[in-house]
């Protein structure tokens, strides 16, 4: 009996364009219903999905996120924040002289903004997806006691493939990273991914790994996917994410959330 459903967000709740259909809505309404804990695993600060949070209903007491692909855990009503792993500084400076290098557009992440030492459409984004400020700054005037969570390569994706094909082998060992969309590549503290993210949370409500489902579809959901007893990759899922998943469910514009719930949850 699986007792936690964990849902990416972007390419997997959410259809293109950016809704939830109603018949996923329903589907995690009567699984909220038969005592299974819904959690949201994204890969956005928590403030970006704060709307979809309380489209589902997923704000009460004992009702959790896991953002910043993992990086952060919190309480959705009250926004305690139960663990925390933040990435420091000298990683943001080392990062920075490794972008200038490979000629590609960095931003870092705080709780709520996006940090960049120069506009670019990708940064723009980011903030206004995620509903938090985007500061344009010099990363050596950042106020140090503000926690770095995540900081990015962004940029178009021909730019962002010809800097991947460059990148040191010190940062695959220094860091936690993941390209979780063609324009995107993202670095974290070592210790975290979303399967981390995920266990650490089951751990704390007393949940089994093998009472866990975690859906996904890019490869900053592989951790949790592999971490499940169950893992499901949507139909529309990069190809190695299928590769290593229990299921393979049907795509986000086919509500394959709905259909995994229907399948192995209320079926049950």
């Amino acid at each position: 009996m699986y007792r936690l459903l964990a849902l990416d967000m972007d390419g997997t709740l959410l259809r293109k364009d950016k809704t939830i259909s109603r018949r996923t809505k329903d589907a995690i309404k009567k699984a909220k219903g038969n005592g299974i804990q819904v959690v949201l695993a994204t890969g956005r600060p928590t403030k970006g999905i704060e709307k979809y949070l309380k489209e589902l209903d997923l704000v009460n007491d004992n009702d959790y996120t896991v953002s910043f692909n993992g990086a952060v855990i919190q309480n959705s009503k009250t926004g305690l924040v139960i663990a925390e792993t933040p990435m420091s500084y000298e990683d943001l400076f080392y990062l920075f002289k490794l972008s200038q290098e490979l000629k590609v557009n960095i931003h870092a992440l705080t709780n709520d903004s996006c940090i960049t030492p120069k506009w670019n459409r990708f940064s723009q984004t980011e903030a206004s997806l995620n509903e938090i400020n985007l500061v344009i700054s010099d990363f050596d005037k950042l106020d140090q006691k503000n926690p770095i969570v995540k900081i990015m390569f962004i940029d178009e994706t021909d730019v962002l493939n010809q800097a991947l094909e460059h990148l040191p082998i010190e940062t695959q060992t220094r860091f936690s990273t993941m390209r979780s969309d063609p324009n995107y590549y993202e670095f974290l503290n070592i210790k975290v991914n979303k399967g981390a993210g995920i266990e650490i949370l089951a751990n704390i409500l007393g949940i089994k790994q093998s009472e866990v489902i975690c859906i996904g579809d890019a490869g900053n959901d592989i951790h949790m996917i592999k971490y499940a007893g169950l893992g499901v990759a949507m139909g529309n899922a990069f190809s190695d994410v299928k590769t290593i998943a229990d299921y393979i469910t049907r795509s986000n514009e086919e509500d394959g959330v709905a259909h995994v719930i229907e399948k192995f949850i209320l079926a049950c």
